[in-house]
């Protein structure tokens, strides 16, 4: 063990002599609670003979529409998303709406058990439909998709969640769970729809299912595609809450771990073209063509606060909320991450497991949901009320429920109802005495425990407006509680009590701030909001992490952070880098490469050049193990060891190196070679990266990580500080940047001494 002048030294590499020479964990995630390896996408540019003529050779026309094509995906991505929202929206108002009409129609009719069973059965039937389909058809759609789509902005391609299946599923399901009166939300699974568009439109459509157009194949690469996702993720929320700007900054603050003003243009085209389609369509609904929807509550909220007058006496209200958001949020993290590792070991006992288990989340939440509002006292119909009371057969503040005539149930006028109704009555202006203490509490528990089960069934599920409802109701009883010793309403208070709480639980300042403000229209909210966002983020980050982030690493994503830990700026490269190594010879013997191959799971490999080509071992370049399966299946084989020419280079084209989509590649047992095959050779110069990103071995740990996920890279070759030695050490891979396979390299490295000494050395942090 190294001393303590050495380890309190932070130039001095650590543990230099006892780092294993064999790798032998593997990266792997969960993906629908499906063991699935995970691979990183190719995010850097290659820079080779072969794709250097290509480029060259494009024409000012080709160019222009390459250009041309990326904006008019763009726009295809606002369309479709904006009309996949709508139609969410449209089926759940309907389905829901029918349902409840029909309950409460039974209701007036004194004919409760019947109802209880008409409303348990479709909630069990609509729950089951979901589940059944997620579980067996696409289970990578289940939960919210923000996790899946932030790790794959992130670089990590995990299979089958953009698949056409998986876009299908995610639709149908999230329809069926909302309209179940599960307390799950549609603002999650909406940004994994917009990505799974943006996906597979930027792939051409589904090769699977026959789905393909050749005009569209202008973006078959990681780095294009990641803009394309980008701007779906966005439209996606822009689609949610009909917040085009908070869609933006929602891509940038959250998502995105790259960012670039081009994109930043795209992405805002994206939600400006949503925005302008909901508009319109929401103008049609507006208009009675559309059944319950735009009768009741919409999903695109439209709620209009009366002027926010506050005084600097408000400000101290304001900052408990934070504070009380912030610890709630902390706190609906940390179960809800208990529980989700819960439903993890029940899902492995078997698809029957995780069916039941939605199901009988299905049916508690039908029993609350009934049986709940019994215990709420009738009120009197207020005499100064702006619409009909009590509200029958529709959605409104004045349910009537069990009430005799002229009274009416405020806790089933929050808890009898769609999500969005239930935030829309919270938000309301002049709804000060509507609602009583004993029925926002009993509103708040509830949401607060139901949506922390009800998220990880199998089921697509968002966290958003399970969030925002839970916030809304405990800012409204903050705001009873202070009753008249502040200037502030109600509904601006169960406003600002959803901002806290969101901001306690998924640590975004910006975008959440944009978002509610354009959900509200009520810009004058702007100081309070920001001040209550800021505060309540703090406080919670005291505590854990996002729940996002959480749910990532529940689920084995390999996310790389913006910041490093303190240990990595003690070690080297050099100590976790793993062999055995692989190198190919710039032309190299078919059967070695076929070899390699078929006994490794190495996606890239050094190409180092010897004599005659140099006079010593040099490295070359780096070539992809994708690209070495089009050549071996392209058959340009050489007889003796010589530099392929100009005509050999000619017989390929663009396409046939380009990336057929996420997850999915060629398999070298899918290249049958004869034994005359074998025995040639293959020049692999013209197609390696000659120029790749190499660090030198004694380079810590820390800045490779900078390095390795500011550019966006898949492999990072290290090199020796030595001149005499092998022309390359290892490769770096995402896999060994992550704080679990480093402290299982070096055991003696406990994370209680690395956050002693974060404390003593601050500029570790």
């Amino acid at each position: 063990m190294p001393s303590s002048t050495t380890e309190d030294s932070v130039a001095v590499p650590l543990l230099p002599s006892l780092r294993p020479t064999t790798n032998s964990t593997s990266q792997v995630a969960i993906v629908g609670s499906n063991l699935c390896p995970i691979e990183s996408l190719d995010y850097e540019i290659e820079e080779n003979d072969f794709f250097k003529q290509d480029w060259r050779a494009r024409s000012k026309v080709q160019i222009f529409q390459y250009v041309f094509m990326k904006w008019l995906l763009c726009f295809f991505i606002g369309i479709i998303v904006s009309l996949i929202g709508f139609a969410n929206n449209l089926a759940v108002e309907n389905l829901a709406g029918v349902k409840f009409v029909v309950t409460s129609n039974m209701m007036l009719a004194r004919r409760y058990s019947l109802g209880f069973l008409v409303f348990t059965l479709t909630n069990l039937v609509l729950t089951l439909f979901a589940s059944v389909i997620t579980a067996f058809v696409a289970p990578a759609a289940a939960g919210s998709g923000i996790p899946e789509v932030k790790a794959y902005l992130n670089g990590v391609d995990a299979p089958e969640i953009f698949s056409l299946r998986t876009l299908v599923v995610k639709i149908i399901g999230n329809i069926s769970g909302v309209s179940a009166s599960l307390l799950i939300g549609k603002a999650g699974p909406m940004v994994h729809t917009g990505a799974c568009v943006a996906s597979i439109l930027g792939q051409g459509g589904s090769k699977r299912y026959g789905l393909t157009w050749r005009w569209l194949r202008f973006f078959n690469n990681d780095r294009d595609r990641r803009d394309l996702v980008t701007c779906g993720s966005a439209a996606g929320i822009a689609a949610s809450f009909r917040a085009p700007v908070g869609g933006v900054l929602f891509a940038l603050e959250e998502m995105s771990s790259w960012w670039r003003s081009a994109l930043l243009w795209r992405i805002f085209f994206s939600t400006a073209v949503v925005a302008i389609v909901l508009r319109a369509l929401i103008d049609v609904c507006l208009s009675g063509k559309c059944g319950l929807f735009g009768k009741g509550g919409l999903i695109m909220f439209d709620v209009y606060s009366e002027n926010a007058s506050y005084h600097l006496g408000d400000v101290l209200p304001v900052l408990l909320l934070g504070v009380v958001g912030g610890i709630l949020g902390s706190f609906y993290n940390f179960l809800l991450d208990k529980v989700l590792r819960a439903y993890n070991y029940i899902y492995k006992k078997g698809v029957t497991w995780k069916i039941l288990l939605a199901c009988v989340i299905s049916i508690f939440t039908s029993c609350l949901l009934f049986g709940l509002p019994f215990l709420a006292p009738c009120q009197p119909c207020p005499a100064s009320a702006s619409e009909e009371c009590p509200t029958v057969g529709r959605s409104g503040n004045f349910k009537k429920y069990q009430c005799p005539s002229g009274h009416y149930n405020d806790l089933a006028s929050l808890i009898f109802n769609t999500n969005d109704d239930a935030i829309k009555n919270l938000f309301s202006k002049n709804t000060d005495f509507e609602f009583h203490y004993f029925s926002v509490l009993v509103f708040f528990f509830t949401c607060f425990f139901l949506s922390i089960f009800s998220y990880g069934i199998v089921a697509p599920a968002g966290l958003f407006v399970p969030v925002i409802v839970t916030g809304a109701s405990y800012g409204r009883v903050v705001g009873m509680l202070l009753g008249s010793k502040t200037n502030l309403n109600h509904g601006l208070f169960a406003v600002l009590g959803a901002a806290s709480f969101l901001g306690g639980s998924m640590r975004m300042t910006v975008s959440l701030c944009v978002i509610l403000l354009e959900l509200t229209n009520n810009l004058l909210l702007l100081p309070m909001m920001m001040l209550v966002l800021l505060i309540s983020k703090t406080v919670a980050d005291a505590f854990n992490a996002n729940i996002y982030n959480l749910i990532m690493k529940i689920k084995g994503f390999p996310y790389l952070y913006s910041h490093a830990e303190p240990y990595m700026r003690q070690l080297t490269v050099g100590d976790v880098v793993t062999g055995p190594l692989q190198v190919f010879s710039g032309i190299e013997k078919i059967e070695t490469i076929v070899h390699i191959l078929r006994t490794t799971n190495h996606n890239g490999f050094p190409v180092v050049d010897g004599p005659p080509f140099a006079a010593a071992p040099v490295l070359y370049g780096l070539i992809l193990r994708a690209h070495i399966l089009t050549l071996l299946k392209k058959r340009i084989f050489l007889s003796s060891p010589v530099a392929c020419d100009s005509d050999t280079l000619a017989q390929f084209t663009a396409d046939e190196f380009a990336k057929k989509g996420s997850g999915r590649g060629d398999r070298i047992e899918d290249v049958e070679l004869s034994e005359e095959e074998l025995n040639m050779y293959l020049d692999l110069h013209p197609f390696s990266n000659a120029s790749p990103y190499t660090v030198v071995e004694t380079m810590s740990l820390a800045k490779a990580l900078f390095l390795f996920r500011e550019v966006g890279l898949r492999h990072l070759l290290v090199i020796p500080k030595i001149s005499n030695r092998p022309p390359v050490v290892g490769i770096l891979t995402r896999h060994d940047f992550m704080p679990e396979h480093i402290l299982g390299l070096h055991p003696s490295l406990s994370r209680s001494k690395w956050k002693r000494l974060r404390i003593q050395l601050p500029f570790l942090s």
